[in-house]
């Protein structure tokens, strides 16, 4: 006996009295789920991933989608989705594959937190009339300043700086690879991060030689896979980060299926064409915080001592503790990647349900950093379910520098965030490679629309610092005062070292 069709997710239907047989819907679906059937277009709802292109570029209005039309029997266990997943593993014995962040039912904190405001006796700032500093340094920073007087009123400082990021807005673009996402993608984030004055990351697929122009905007990404790493990649590179792990799958490496990699990706990755990009799980040099100094000062050395040289690793149980080794490994910034941060191919089961939310690990890690007496000597970097500019102020509240934002750079040149990225199959042009489909983004326009994004944010996390009576990003960070829980629980606001509202 067999198990039988699933029902569909989805179910397109076009209105044939709307639709004029212009075949757009054919030409925009990579999909298939169009055809042309004599006077109708026919469609095949079991091949639609809700990415709304057609809907998008129908010049009638005629096609509609309806999500679940036909269900199972509702059960608080067995969901639809916990059935499928059996279903598929039954008939191909494979592990599933799934892409952008975690979609389990979690509550997200940063929806549980609001953020406080000034009355009467500490006003608020107007940040129309009044200056706000966003300007942020990323990397250590000392414990304390020497001058010396070198006569009249003239001194010099005896501090020797290490090298730090200059970012306008704390907010950079977040490592997302040459194979993940196409190179016009790539090229309007970079057009983007340069316009904004901000940085973005490579990603673990080397640089290709259409970013070069925008190499001082790029934080070149080391990781267990080496894909497109030489000294030519390094020098290029503003910052060097190290992945350890990811918040999408943590414990695991990196995973480019081989649909993905053509020619050009093949190239600029090191790798033969076609195949998989399976990066180790771990780094087969770090076995310990003192193999991770050694590979962080050997970056370091490698280019003359001129560039910071960040640490990545998911968010996990322990992440303060790893947080604070990292700081003493001669690091400059560790990025920590929450549970919601996407990617372009992970386990379904690592995505749903491995790490931690973003929130609680920046906030532990920021604690652990201060109580250690440390802090200073390590910028802390949140990724990983940023959405929206209260997100952001909410993260540097808790205590970090700076954040990444990647899926909702994505969103703003048109993601449906419809989850298939490891298919290369994008019909917006973006987690695709195919030719035909590349062509559909314009990094003239895109990038626009992402710098536009990112100073959208920029202007709204200055009004919410202006209604908190702060005129400096430095006074936001680890400002948990600023902070309130809302139907939190104990233990979490214990965490997050948050009060509850009214306290």
């Amino acid at each position: 006996m067999t198990i039988g069709s699933t029902p569909p997710r989805y179910r397109i239907s076009v209105d044939r009295d709307q639709c004029m047989l212009c075949e757009r819907c054919i030409t925009e679906c990579p999909y298939g789920v169009f055809r042309r059937n004599g006077e109708r277009i026919a469609v095949n709802s079991r091949q639609c991933t809700a990415c709304h292109r057609c809907i998008a570029m129908c010049p009638r209005d005629a096609i509609d989608l309806e999500e679940q039309p036909v269900d199972y029997r509702s059960h608080p266990v067995w969901t639809r989705g916990t059935r499928e997943a059996i279903y598929n593993q039954a008939r191909t014995g494979r592990i599933i594959l799934a892409g952008m962040g975690n979609a389990g039912d979690y509550p997200v904190i940063f929806d549980r937190l609001v953020l406080d405001a000034c009355q009467v006796t500490n006003p608020s700032i107007d940040p129309l009339r009044e200056p706000m500093e966003l300007r942020t340094y990323l990397g250590k920073k000392p414990s304390r300043l020497e001058i010396r007087n070198i006569g009249g009123d003239d001194v010099e400082l005896v501090t020797e700086l290490t090298p730090n990021l200059q970012l306008e807005t704390p907010m950079m673009i977040a490592h997302m690879s040459y194979g993940a996402i196409s190179l016009n993608a790539q090229l309007s984030l970079a057009r983007a991060a340069a316009a904004i004055g901000t940085f973005m990351g490579t990603g673990e697929g080397g640089l290709h030689q259409a970013i070069y122009p925008y190499q001082d905007r790029m934080i070149v990404q080391v990781a267990s896979g080496r894909f497109g790493v030489d000294i030519n990649y390094l020098e290029r590179g503003a910052a060097i980060e190290i992945k350890i792990g990811q918040g999408a799958k943590p414990g695991l490496g990196g995973h480019l299926p081989g649909e993905k990699v053509c020619e050009d990706v093949s190239c600029t990755r090191m790798i033969p064409l076609g195949t998989d990009a399976l990066s180790p799980s771990p780094h087969h040099d770090i076995y310990s915080i003192e193999d991770l100094k050694q590979l962080v000062r050997s970056l370091k050395e490698a280019t003359e001592w001129k560039k910071p040289v960040f640490v990545k690793i998911a968010a996990v149980h322990n992440t303060a503790a790893i947080a604070a080794g990292i700081a003493r490994s001669s690091a400059d910034a560790v990025v920590v990647d929450g549970f919601r941060g996407g990617t372009g191919a992970a386990p379904r089961v690592f995505r749903d349900h491995v790490g931690i939310p973003i929130e609680a690990a920046i906030a532990s890690a920021d604690a652990k950093l201060r109580q250690q007496g440390i802090r200073n000597q390590v910028s802390l970097i949140a990724s990983g379910g940023i959405r929206e500019s209260a997100d952001v102020a909410k993260a540097i509240a808790l205590g970090a520098d700076a954040v990444y934002i990647g899926t909702a750079a994505l969103v703003a040149m048109g993601c449906r965030v419809c989850g298939t990225c490891y298919r290369g199959l994008c019909p917006w042009g973006i987690a695709t490679q195919r030719e035909d489909l590349t062509a559909r983004l314009d990094p003239d326009v895109e990038s626009e629309h992402v710098a536009n994004l990112i100073h959208a944010w920029t202007l709204e996390l200055s009004e919410l610092m202006g209604a908190a009576g702060i005129n400096s990003i430095e006074s936001l960070r680890g400002n948990r005062d600023r902070l309130r829980g809302y139907l939190l629980d104990e233990g979490i606001l214990k965490v997050l070292d948050v009060k509850p509202v009214g306290a």
